[in-house]
């Protein structure tokens, strides 16, 4: 979860306050309790704002305990000025919060500290309802998850090896723009560190993650050519390999061009891809670690957007095919998939029980293993940070992952390439707008509905969202 400040405003009026200051402490300490119920850490200000002075003190400490977000809190009528002063002595995103208790206007306090914050043109979403209102302490949370992901970006480094792929405009970002907008920097590094750390890595290590992947894998399909026990390994090695660089370089997500110089002449880098992007690999648990395929900048940039907010891993897929007969899309791409989409299980020999790794595609001379399968059914929520004119929007929609009977899957699989990985996914977006105005030809997803989430997050990101949905 989210750390949470919490300033409590008041009266400026001494004979007020002191009238005041019990009901509003209690009514702090209980949005408090609900915050800490949700699983929030919470941080309250140590005295309530009752004079220009404690309301610079009081958010300036708050500020200083690293909050991702501050309430400020409204029980009573409250002073406009000392929201103005304590906004000023915090930098992080601002929830104006009245208590709906009708025997005092807090929902004035709120409104009169708004509306002066609207002046100044500070940036700011107010709620309001009981402290212990489930609703409000969700909403609360939605601001907070939003918060602490965008904070998660700013001071970050994105590790980008190779450069735009195949002449592909959309997976190409302005650095400047990233580090303005977004504080991202960006590391460029050349593929040939990643071929040269691949062949000095440790070998015991690349055969040990090849029987385990034979081991529980629904099967490695060598066929002697394209896909060999060495050319597995290789693709190991280079996983190895990025994790150095990853560890030496401090790098908190990443890119691999791939196409064409790996995929001509080394290896593909889908078994590299899947299981950066996997919370596992046979070495048991293991952190995330964002990864787009062709080194897609504003992909990887909406993944790890993703993967801040809900903690799992972030699909990634070209928009392949749409059935119109069935009004389905086929995501379908070589490149990252991460295994744990076959199941979304919390153990990887569920997991892996449903991924095949197949022969590398005409595409890819070079050879090496795909990871193929169909991702596990459920509601998930779509979209992408897309440019237009050089501004960010973010494309966003609901839809289903569907998976049907073996013959179906195989019917829908043959149709593209079956040897890749397939989420068959109904949209909630009539299929001529989506094909009409989605701005890349890659499209990324998570689990359930974070769609308050990512408006949040966009919002505080000088983001625009498109959202989209058949009504």
């Amino acid at each position: 979860m989210a750390r949470i400040g919490v300033v409590s405003i008041s009266d400026g009026r001494d004979h007020v306050h002191a009238r005041n200051a019990g009901f509003i402490q209690s009514k702090q300490d209980a949005l408090v309790r609900s915050l800490s119920a949700a699983g929030h850490d919470v941080v309250a200000g140590s005295e309530l704002v009752a004079t220009n002075t404690l309301a610079t003190s009081v958010a300036r400490e708050v500020a200083a305990a690293g909050v991702d977000v501050t309430v400020f809190y409204y029980a009573v009528w409250s002073f406009p000025h000392f929201t103005m002063l304590a906004a000023d002595a915090t930098r992080s995103p601002l929830v104006l919060v009245a208590s709906t208790d009708p025997t005092e206007p807090g929902l004035v306090g709120m409104l009169a500290a708004g509306g002066a914050l609207d002046q100044i043109g500070r940036a700011h979403t107010r709620l309001w309802g009981a402290p212990d209102d489930a609703e409000l302490v969700e909403k609360i949370g939605v601001q907070a998850r939003a918060a602490s992901a965008v904070a998660s970006l700013r001071g970050s480094t994105f590790g980008r090896f190779g450069g735009r792929p195949m002449g592909m405009n959309t997976a190409v970002a302005n650095t400047d723009q990233w580090m303005r907008q977004f504080g991202i920097d960006v590391e460029e590094i050349d593929q040939y560190e990643l071929v040269l750390r691949a062949e000095r890595a440790d070998a015991g290590e690349a055969a040990k993650a090849r029987e385990w992947i034979e081991a529980h894998a629904a099967g490695v399909h060598y066929d002697g050519k394209k896909l060999t026990p060495e050319l597995l390994e290789r693709q190991i090695r280079s996983y190895l390999a990025i994790r150095d660089i990853i560890a030496e370089r401090k790098l908190d997500f990443s890119g691999i061009k791939g196409q064409p110089e790996l995929t001509e002449h080394f290896a593909t880098m889908d078994v590299t891809e899947a299981f950066l992007n996997d919370p596992y690999d046979w070495n048991g648990p293991k952190d995330v670690h964002v990864t787009a395929t062709e080194a897609d900048m504003d992909g990887a940039l909406t993944m790890q957007l993703f993967h801040r907010i809900t903690g799992t891993p972030v699909l990634f897929a070209d928009v392949r095919h749409y059935h119109a007969d069935r009004d389905i899309w086929d995501l379908c791409n070589s490149g990252q998939h991460a295994t744990w989409y076959a199941a979304r299980s919390d153990d990887p020999a569920e997991n892996l029980a449903k991924v095949h790794f197949y022969p590398e595609v005409f595409f890819f001379p070079a050879g090496g293993a795909s990871v193929q399968h169909i991702a596990a059914s459920g509601r998930m929520t779509l979209g992408r940070l897309t440019r237009e004119a050089g501004e960010y929007r973010l494309q966003l929609m609901l839809g289903e992952f569907e998976s049907y009977d073996d013959a179906t899957n195989t019917e829908l699989m043959r149709q593209s390439t079956p040897e890749w990985p397939h989420a068959f996914a109904r949209l909630d977006v009539a299929g001529e707008r989506f094909l009409s105005e989605f701005g890349a030809n890659h499209i990324h997803a998570v689990p359930g509905d974070v769609r308050a989430e990512l408006r949040a997050a966009a919002a505080m990101l000088g983001v625009r969202v498109d959202e989209w949905s058949r009504g």
